[in-house]
Protein backbone atom coordinates (compact mmCIF):
# COMPACT_ATOMS: atom_id res chain seq x y z
CA UNK A 1 0.00 0.00 0.00
CA UNK A 2 1.35 3.41 -1.06
CA UNK A 3 0.29 6.84 0.79
CA UNK A 4 0.45 10.29 -0.95
CA UNK A 5 0.07 12.95 1.36
CA UNK A 6 -1.14 16.17 -0.16
CA UNK A 7 -0.84 19.99 1.23
CA UNK A 8 -4.21 22.00 1.26
CA UNK A 9 -6.74 20.00 1.63
CA UNK A 10 -8.81 20.93 4.60
CA UNK A 11 -11.84 20.51 4.30
CA UNK A 12 -14.70 17.66 2.71
CA UNK A 13 -14.72 18.93 -0.67
CA UNK A 14 -11.43 18.76 -0.83
CA UNK A 15 -11.92 15.57 -0.58
CA UNK A 16 -13.99 15.11 -3.25
CA UNK A 17 -12.62 16.68 -5.85
CA UNK A 18 -8.87 15.13 -5.21
CA UNK A 19 -10.84 11.26 -4.84
CA UNK A 20 -13.12 12.24 -8.49
CA UNK A 21 -9.96 13.22 -9.86
CA UNK A 22 -7.53 10.12 -8.86
CA UNK A 23 -10.69 8.55 -10.69
CA UNK A 24 -10.28 10.22 -13.72
CA UNK A 25 -6.93 9.00 -14.17
CA UNK A 26 -7.53 5.45 -13.54
CA UNK A 27 -6.43 5.13 -10.23
CA UNK A 28 -8.63 3.84 -7.75
CA UNK A 29 -7.69 4.76 -4.14
CA UNK A 30 -8.81 2.84 -0.95
CA UNK A 31 -8.77 5.82 0.96
CA UNK A 32 -9.00 9.53 0.79
CA UNK A 33 -9.02 11.75 3.38
CA UNK A 34 -7.52 15.32 5.05
CA UNK A 35 -3.99 15.30 3.73
CA UNK A 36 -3.76 11.59 2.78
CA UNK A 37 -4.44 9.42 -0.36
CA UNK A 38 -3.98 5.70 0.17
CA UNK A 39 -3.33 3.50 -2.69
CA UNK A 40 -3.42 -0.10 -3.32
CA UNK A 41 -0.61 -0.15 -5.79
CA UNK A 42 2.96 2.25 -6.39
CA UNK A 43 3.31 5.13 -8.65
CA UNK A 44 5.67 5.12 -11.10
CA UNK A 45 7.62 7.68 -12.14
CA UNK A 46 5.21 9.53 -14.34
CA UNK A 47 2.41 8.75 -12.93
CA UNK A 48 3.52 10.26 -10.34
CA UNK A 49 4.39 13.50 -11.95
CA UNK A 50 0.79 13.44 -13.75
CA UNK A 51 -0.81 12.86 -10.58
CA UNK A 52 1.68 15.64 -9.05
CA UNK A 53 0.29 17.94 -12.17
CA UNK A 54 -3.40 17.20 -11.78
CA UNK A 55 -3.16 17.99 -7.51
CA UNK A 56 -1.65 21.55 -8.33
CA UNK A 57 -4.03 22.44 -10.99
CA UNK A 58 -6.99 22.06 -8.00
CA UNK A 59 -4.61 24.24 -5.95
CA UNK A 60 -3.00 20.67 -4.04
CA UNK A 61 0.62 19.74 -3.50
CA UNK A 62 2.32 16.34 -3.36
CA UNK A 63 4.43 16.16 -0.58
CA UNK A 64 7.87 14.11 -0.60
CA UNK A 65 9.41 15.41 2.31
CA UNK A 66 8.82 13.87 6.04
CA UNK A 67 9.07 17.50 7.66
CA UNK A 68 6.70 18.99 4.87
CA UNK A 69 4.17 15.63 5.30
CA UNK A 70 4.86 16.44 9.60
CA UNK A 71 3.64 20.24 8.99
CA UNK A 72 0.97 19.12 6.88
CA UNK A 73 -0.15 16.10 9.58
CA UNK A 74 -0.38 19.20 12.11
CA UNK A 75 -2.61 21.23 10.17
CA UNK A 76 -4.77 18.84 9.37
CA UNK A 77 -4.86 17.86 13.13
CA UNK A 78 -5.94 21.18 13.18
CA UNK A 79 -8.24 22.14 11.39
CA UNK A 80 -10.14 18.88 11.81
CA UNK A 81 -10.50 19.68 15.32
CA UNK A 82 -11.63 23.74 15.07
CA UNK A 83 -13.63 22.95 11.46
CA UNK A 84 -15.08 19.91 11.82
CA UNK A 85 -15.73 18.77 15.36
CA UNK A 86 -19.23 20.13 17.09
CA UNK A 87 -17.81 22.04 20.12
CA UNK A 88 -13.90 23.04 20.67
CA UNK A 89 -12.87 21.95 24.57
CA UNK A 90 -11.96 25.55 26.00
CA UNK A 91 -9.30 23.82 28.18
CA UNK A 92 -7.72 22.00 25.47
CA UNK A 93 -4.16 21.30 25.45
CA UNK A 94 -2.73 21.75 22.03
CA UNK A 95 0.78 20.92 22.88
CA UNK A 96 -0.40 17.56 24.41
CA UNK A 97 -2.83 16.62 21.83
CA UNK A 98 -0.77 17.34 19.28
CA UNK A 99 2.59 15.59 20.66
CA UNK A 100 0.40 12.70 21.44
CA UNK A 101 -1.26 13.03 18.12
CA UNK A 102 1.68 12.56 15.79
CA UNK A 103 3.89 10.78 18.49
CA UNK A 104 6.89 13.46 18.81
CA UNK A 105 7.75 16.31 21.43
CA UNK A 106 5.88 19.12 20.75
CA UNK A 107 8.85 21.29 21.23
CA UNK A 108 10.21 19.81 18.31
CA UNK A 109 6.88 19.94 16.43
CA UNK A 110 6.84 23.53 17.43
CA UNK A 111 10.31 24.45 16.33
CA UNK A 112 10.32 22.67 12.85
CA UNK A 113 6.48 24.09 12.31
CA UNK A 114 7.89 27.85 13.16
CA UNK A 115 11.17 27.29 10.82
CA UNK A 116 9.16 26.78 7.62
CA UNK A 117 6.10 28.23 7.97
CA UNK A 118 7.43 31.51 10.11
CA UNK A 119 4.69 32.01 12.85
CA UNK A 120 4.06 29.85 15.64
CA UNK A 121 1.22 26.62 16.35
CA UNK A 122 0.01 29.12 18.55
CA UNK A 123 -0.62 31.71 15.97
CA UNK A 124 -1.88 29.33 13.27
CA UNK A 125 -4.25 27.57 15.80
CA UNK A 126 -5.70 31.19 16.57
CA UNK A 127 -5.93 32.03 12.82
CA UNK A 128 -8.50 28.76 12.57
CA UNK A 129 -10.23 29.92 15.33
CA UNK A 130 -10.76 32.92 13.83
CA UNK A 131 -11.07 31.70 10.56
CA UNK A 132 -13.76 29.14 12.06
CA UNK A 133 -15.28 32.38 13.92
CA UNK A 134 -15.71 34.05 10.58
CA UNK A 135 -17.80 31.25 8.99
CA UNK A 136 -20.19 31.00 12.11
CA UNK A 137 -20.61 34.88 11.59
CA UNK A 138 -21.12 34.50 8.01
CA UNK A 139 -23.29 32.66 8.46
CA UNK A 140 -25.74 33.69 10.86
CA UNK A 141 -27.46 30.93 12.55
CA UNK A 142 -26.13 31.13 16.28
CA UNK A 143 -25.32 34.07 18.25
CA UNK A 144 -22.20 35.60 19.62
CA UNK A 145 -22.10 33.43 23.11
CA UNK A 146 -23.06 30.27 20.87
CA UNK A 147 -20.23 30.58 18.36
CA UNK A 148 -18.04 31.47 21.17
CA UNK A 149 -18.61 28.67 22.93
CA UNK A 150 -18.33 26.11 19.71
CA UNK A 151 -14.81 27.53 19.02
CA UNK A 152 -13.61 27.58 22.62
Amino acid sequence: MTELHIKNMVCDRCISVVRQEFNNLGIRPIEVDLGVVKLQENLDAKTKSVVSEMLISHGFELLDSDKSRLIEHLKSSIITKIHHTEYVDIKVNWSVLLSEELKQDYNSLSSLFSSVEGITLEQYIIRQKIERVKELLFYDELTLSEISYKVG
